[in-house]
């Protein structure tokens, strides 16, 4: 068995720490409107100065999750706050979160999630 040298492990953890921190951020430009589209894993990669396949394998191999799942998760995760926490149309949640097109966040809430946005509001709505 092949053991990983201990830089290469504090290199991975740096890479996966840096790239959440700038997750964290383009989550906070997309609510506050700042950001009119969602970046990519090519972006990201761009912002660490690393290959956009180095990321992915590396995000794998830290955290289990690609880019993408984790933009993925992050997004679904805001979007039920929104809809849990204020009156925002489904629209205006999209928009948010860079689609162009209602309709394609509705199709990712519920790829994600099992239902619609709306059906997810009314659901809490009864249980409450």
């Amino acid at each position: 068995m092949t053991t990983i040298p201990h830089k290469l492990n504090s290199r991975k953890d740096e890479i996966a720490t840096s790239f959440m921190a700038l997750v964290d951020q383009h989550m906070e430009e997309l609510m506050a409107g700042k950001a009119k589209r969602r970046m990519s894993a090519v972006d990201f990669a761009g912002l660490l100065f690393i290959a956009p396949r180095h990321l992915t394998n590396t995000l794998k191999a830290a955290l289990g999750h690609s880019p993408c799942d984790v933009m993925e998760n992050r997004i679904l995760n805001e979007a039920i706050k929104l809809l849990n926490e204020t009156d925002l149309s489904v629209a205006d949640i999209a928009y948010k979160f860079g689609y162009q097109e209602p309709t394609n966040f509705i199709k990712f809430f519920k790829g994600m999630n099992g239902v619609t946005p709306l059906q997810y509001r009314k659901g809490q709505k009864l249980a409450s």
